[in-house]
This record gives C-alpha cells, structure tokens and sequence, in this order.
C-alpha cells in the first residue's frame, strides 16, 4: 500500500521537474517557476533555498553519492541540475551555481552521476549522450543518433549505459570493443528507464501507455496491460525489492516481478519524476500542477508459524496470533525500514535503532550506525544486518558477533539471493566474479578454512546453507545460470570440494528451518529433497528420496518465500500467496537419524509405507555407518547388490578395510585406498584398484611396494583373456617379462595377507578390552 500525502497549501506556482533527496526526510525540488524548494519531512516545513535566473528552466536534478562502496563522500554537497537551455549547471545545497556547462544544442534531458561519483553523464534533445568528469569537463561523447534521448541510468557497475532511442532501448558499454545491446522495447517512444544496481533487472516506460520490465540482456521479464496515458515517470525502490510507476493522476506501486501493490489516482497532473530516499520508506512525486507528493509503504506483511505481522502506519506494527486472535501494537520511536520474522524472533530496523523481539512486551533495543539497513537475514541463533556501510553479525541479545570483510566489497548491492546465514557460516556470492562464493565463519567473521573461496563453473544465481546439524556437515546449495542446482560441503580440508548436480531447470529454492530438506520449483513442478546429502554417499539412490507435486496448481513463475515446519509459502506470478504442504514424515526421520534412534527410524517406515523415506533412511544408514539398518533399508526398495555388498563391507576382517569399502560404496575410490595405505593394508590397497579396473595405478603401487606385482599382473592378464584381448601397455609387458604368474602362489599368499590382518584386528580388539575404563 501506499500512503499518500500532498502539501496543498504549499506548491510552487508551475509544473515541477525533478526532485531529489538529500537525506531520508530532505527534499529538494525545482519547477518552471525558476524556484528550487526543500522540504523537510520532520518539521513539515518548506524553505525556498534560491530563485534561479530567468533563462534556466530546469528539466532534472541528481545529487552527488553520498556514500561510495560504503564509505562517506568528503566532497561537498552537489546536485547537477540540466535545463532547456542547452545546459547543466553544478548547484550547490545552499542554491549557489558553482558551474554551468555548455553540454547540447537544445535541451539536456537527463543528467546522472554513476554510483562512485567520478562521472556525469548527460543526454539532450540534439541525440548525444556524453560523460563528463565530476568538475564537469567531457571526457567522451558515448552516442549520437537522430532522435532525442529523453532518459539514460548507469549499470550496476558503472561500466555500461542504459538509454531511449525512439522506441528502442540501448545498452553500450564504456569499453568501445564491445557489444552493444539494442531492442525494440515500446510501440511508442520511450520516455523513462531506470536500472537497479541490486537486482540488475531495467524499468522503461513509454508513450503506449505500458510499463516493463527486463533483464540486463534485454529480455522481456513482465509486460503491464495498457494505463489511460503514457508512463511519464518511474524510479526503483534501493533496494529493488519494488518500483513506483507515475503517469497522468496516477502512482503505482509494484513488485520486482512486475504485478501491482497498490494503485492511487491523486489529483496530480502527469508525475514527471519519481524519487526514493535512500532508506526506501518514502517516495516524492514531481507533478504536473505544481504540487509535490510524497508516498510511504505501508501494510506490509511478515508471517512465521501461527504469526501474522503488519506494518500498519510508518512507526506501528500490528502483531496478530492467528491461533486465538491475540492482537498486539508495537509502537516504534522512528520510521520502520526493514523487519524479518523468522526462528521465533522479530528483528526490526528503524532510521535509527534495531529492535529485537521474542515476546511482544520488552523488545532489545540498539542503536544502528547508519539509517539504511537493506537486509536483514536470520538463523536459529543470530541475525546479519547489512546497510550501506557493510555486513553485521548479531545475537538476539544485542551483541555484535562478526564484521566480515573481503575486497572489493560493496554491501549496497547485496541481497537476498546473493548472501545466506547459517548458525555457523556466511556465505556470500561475489559480484566482481559471480561464479566465485566467499565463506565466512558467522563467529569470527574470518574466511572459512584455508581462506579459498567456493568457485563454480557458471555463475550463480542464488544461493542457501542449510540450518541444521553440525558445522563440519554444512551444506550448500546453489542455482547457477543454466538454472542447475548443485549442493557442495563448505567445510572441506585441503582437497577440493566436491560440487555435486541435483538438479536442473531450477527456479527457486528454500531449506527447511527445521530439518535439512530442500524445496524447488523445478520446470512446472514442485520438488523436495527429502534428502539432498544422499547425492555424496549413494548418487543413484537420490532420484528415488524425492516428493515431486505437479506444479499446475500454481499460477506462472511462482517464487519460495519460506519453507518452515510442514508448510510452503509460495509467491505468484500474479502476487498472490499460495501454500504447499509437505508430508512431516520427513524431517520426523532426519531428527531420529542425528540422535541414532535407528529402530524409531525403521518403525517409522514400516509405519509410512512409503518408499521414498525408505530410499532416505538407507542413505542416512550409510552416511552415518550404521550398516545394519542401511541393509534393511536397501532390502525394502529392492535394492539387492546393494544389500549383498553391505554384507560384503561387514564381513570384512579390520575397521580399516570396512569403513574403506564403505568409501568405495559412496564412490570415494582415492579415499578409500588412502585409508587402506594409511593403516599399513598394501594389499587391499591394490586390491581396491583392481577392483575399479585402475590398473596402471594397482601396478604402481604394487612396484612401489615391491609385493603383490604378480597377484596384479595375473588379475591382468585373466581380464584381457575375458575379453579376447593381447597386452599392449608397455610397463605391464616390461613387469610380465621377469614375472611368473603362479595362481596356487598368489592364492595362499592373499589369505595369508588377510588372516594378518584379522590377528591385527583381533588384538586390537582385545588391547581395547582390556584398556582401564575412565
């Protein structure tokens, strides 16, 4: 919703142009009436800062950043004010023309500093787009074309442009070897575009009337129905979580994803420019009769279990339990900016303090360093708060945990998809290089591990850690661009982690708070993991863990907000919420196989009667070790090799030789002859790779260890001999020269070796024993 109020009794005396924030409660705004005016939101008063020269008519103003990858700009308070004349003039914030600039023939139409402030760029009626230095001299003129560039907006980056040309829409990149992207985007001339450095989704609005929105390659993400006039104006939210679109008596608020919030008809006259302050609570309006408006976001909604909670007025919330309709109002001291429910806390962010509740009496309250928190994200035992300046780390008590940091950081563009929160680890996807993951232990704020980031073949598109079980176990989740999602360890030492596909056509995604189950929207069905860990003990049992519901029942690109307990809340195309539910059954059996209550797991099946939890509990069984009831669970989705080979792994004489072999059932071949070396088991190590037909690395090893090079040489040659084939590798025909191949011998020398490594194994028995008890 949005809450509107116009100064009736104080408006200048023509159209107003543009407007401007200089903080989250000061408007400036210029008119035709030559008048530049700032409005203090506070006080409700309205000043005339300076009355400008009879030639300048101003058409846009933009302020210098104030902040630039988090730190406070030094420089002076400016705003490059462009006009009919020809030019645009540097202003100073008491109204002083520092300098005026001879940019266009006819009027400057737009005039925008890019997000570090070290560059203007311009666009006039004459066609030109040029960038001009941040003491106003041209350093390049960009483009040139026969119509008029009535709207331009930087890249995320800074290194790309964004302009109209008629109907088409243009991007050009400041390099001058590359591709420039160009589409027809309107069927009449388009008049405003806006590009959000958070989400790198475009706004454009035109003259037939329609709005859209598009990706960052030009591709069609929503198109509206037709308004009664053309689309004049239309700004993103900071954050770009929302957009404001103005027209003629008319303001809409609407989603990222296109559909509509609210819509308002003011008596306005056409909204010619639409600004958010930097907090995202307010938006001005320049109207056409002279009048400034300005909007507040009210009756958001925020639900967690039996929860419903709304922002009802800028500083009130209305609590609502929705089990015995208990209503509570919390009052807050300043505006409401940011607000998460989850994990049985509310966290809120106000202009100036954090409030942290768990009953709806005595909230915790802090004091933030800055007024424009853009992120609040939560785990079972702490939150992370992320505003312009960079990331925090809070328990519910209020203490700052962590500050992480890494270079080239930029937390003003950080979001929901591109960070996670767990009890124990941050994750956060890069923007300079998005196939690379930074991860940080959520305690100390240091990199995880040897300080080696997660790097992936593609970029990524979104990330999740999963909340549940121990540090050591944390898993996360990622879609990249292809829209494949693959799940990997975070904790790994030294070697590579393994980054493992679960999954394809993947749009959205969210992990239990409760259990480590993940949900997707994959294609045009509703997906859960029961399961996903299963990938790395059994690859070909995970097919058969999940819980696929036909997504039809959903209207067009639904989106997970939450899965929490049982229940799924899903976001339409349309901006409607539905809900799933999924079977408790589940995360019922995940609680008993973290707490080995492994005869509760198998009553549980039994009770169910449902393969799939069978398929689960087999995997968890050998994830865990625990062989007996991983061969029970094989058994009852007739999964028999799988249930001899268990038999197989328990027959085995040593511990070393049975978890090796367990290794080798998950397909961990280097793993498993590393345990077997490791224990002094050179035989089984060769024998492992015999097994895997990896013979020229079972030659090595059996040379290396002068033994057994004949046992290899004779599993060889009866190989070849299966398959009618002659030897040809060199180092097996050079070994087989001075080798006589005896099968008796090798035979009696084999259960030679094993009955060693059953006395081994018994008198570690026994010296376990008798070892005295603690």
């Amino acid at each position: 919703m949005l809450n509107i109020t116009a100064r009736l009794n104080i408006s200048h005396k023509e159209l107003v142009s543009c407007v401007g924030w200089t903080t989250a409660d000061e408007l400036y705004s210029c008119s035709e009436d030559h008048q530049i005016l700032k409005w203090n939101l506070l006080t409700n008063e309205t000043s005339l800062i300076v009355k400008l020269p009879e030639d300048i008519f101003p058409i846009d103003l933009h302020w210098f950043p104030k902040t630039v990858g988090g730190k406070k700009q030094t420089q002076a308070e400016i705003f490059v004010l462009t006009s009919t004349d020809g030019k645009f003039h540097l202003v100073s914030k008491i109204g002083r023309i520092e300098k005026s600039v001879e940019a266009h023939k006819g009027a400057v139409l737009a005039g925008r500093w890019n997000y570090d402030g070290t560059a203007l760029i311009t666009a006039g009626e004459d066609g030109q787009i040029k960038i001009w230095s941040k003491s106003g001299m041209l350093r390049s003129t960009l483009a040139s074309q026969g119509s008029s560039v009535y709207s331009v907006a930087w890249g995320p980056d800074s290194d790309r442009i964004l302009y109209t040309s008629g109907r088409q829409l243009v991007i050009k990149p400041l390099q001058p070897s590359a591709k420039v992207i160009q589409w027809k985007a309107h069927d009449g001339v388009v008049l405003k575009v806006d590009w959000n450095s958070v989400n790198d989704l475009i706004l454009s609005g035109g003259e037939d009337c329609k709005y859209k929105v598009w990706d960052s390659f030009g591709r069609l993400l929503y198109s509206s129905s037709s308004h009664d006039y053309p689309v004049t104006s239309l700004s993103w939210a900071p954050d770009g979580e929302v957009f404001a679109v103005g027209s003629f008596n008319t303001l809409r608020l609407c989603d990222k994803t296109g559909w509509s919030y609210a819509l308002e008809k003011p008596n306005t006259g056409s909204v010619f420019t639409l600004a958010w302050s930097a907090d995202g609570t307010q938006l001005a309006g320049a109207c056409g009769n002279g009048h400034v408006i300005f909007a507040h976001v009210v009756e958001q909604h925020w639900e967690w279990k039996n929860f419903v909670i709304t922002l009802t007025k800028r500083r009130t919330m209305q609590v609502r339990n929705v089990m015995n309709d208990a209503v509570d109002v919390l009052e807050f001291r300043d505006r409401v900016i940011k607000a998460s429910l989850a994990y049985g806390h509310l966290v809120v962010a106000t202009s100036l303090q954090c409030y942290v509740y768990k009953n709806w009496n005595t909230p915790l309250i802090f004091d933030l360093k800055e007024g424009t928190v853009s992120l609040i994200l939560q785990a079972e035992k702490h939150f992370l708060l992320v505003d312009g300046a960079g990331l925090y780390t809070f328990s519910y008590e209020g203490r700052l945990i962590s500050s992480p940091k890494f270079p080239g950081m930029r937390a003003d563009i950080l979001n929901a998809q591109g960070v996670s929160l767990s009890n124990d680890t941050i994750a956060i996807r890069d923007k300079s290089d998005e196939k690379v993951i930074l991860l940080f232990d959520a305690l100390t704020g240091k990199a995880l591990g040897d300080g080696k980031p997660l790097t992936h073949k593609l970029e990524v598109v979104e990330i999740a850690l999963d909340q549940c079980g121990p540090s050591t176990e944390r898993k996360i989740a990622l879609i990249d661009k292809n829209r494949d999602l693959y799940l990997t360890s975070v904790r790994h030492l030294g070697r590579e982690p393994k980054i493992s596909k679960i999954g394809s056509m993947v749009h959205s995604m969210a992990w239990n708070d409760a259990a480590n189950i993940l949900c997707g929207i994959q294609d045009n069905q509703f997906t859960v993991w029961y399961y996903p860990s299963t990938v790395f003990t059994d690859k070909e049992l995970l097919p058969k863990t999940l819980y696929i519901k036909d997504g039809s029942e959903f209207s067009r690109a639904p989106h997970i907000l939450s899965y929490v307990g049982t229940k799924v809340t899903l976001r339409q195309g349309d901006g409607s919420l539905v809900y799933s539910s999924v079977p408790p059954y589940p995360a019922l059996l995940h609680e008993y196989s973290t707490s080995a209550r492994w005869e509760d797991a198998l009553r549980l099946c039994r009770f169910a009667k449902d393969q799939s939890l069978w398929a689960c509990l087999a995997g968890m069984a050998m994830a865990n070790r625990e062989l007996t009831t991983a061969e029970m669970a094989y058994a009852a989705i007739g999964e028999l090799p799988r249930v001899q080979y268990i038999n197989f792994i328990k027959e085995q004489p040593s511990k070393e030789s049975s978890l090796a072999h367990m290794l080798m059932f998950s397909g961990q071949g280097q793993e498993a002859e590393a345990t077997l070396l490791q224990a002094g088991l050179i035989y089984q190590a060769i024998q492992v790779n015999v097994d895997l037909f990896n013979w020229e690395r079972a030659l090595e090893l059996a040379v290396k260890h002068k033994t057994h090079v004949d046992t290899v040489l004779a599993y060889r040659e009866k190989f070849l001999q299966k398959f009618g084939r002659k030897e040809t590798n060199k180092r097996f025909l050079q070994y087989a020269e001075g080798v006589e191949v005896d099968w008796e011998k090798i035979q009696a020398k084999i259960e030679m070796e094993l009955s060693k490594e059953r006395e081994k194994a018994a008198n570690a028995s026994v010296r376990s024993s008798m070892a005295p008890r603690r």
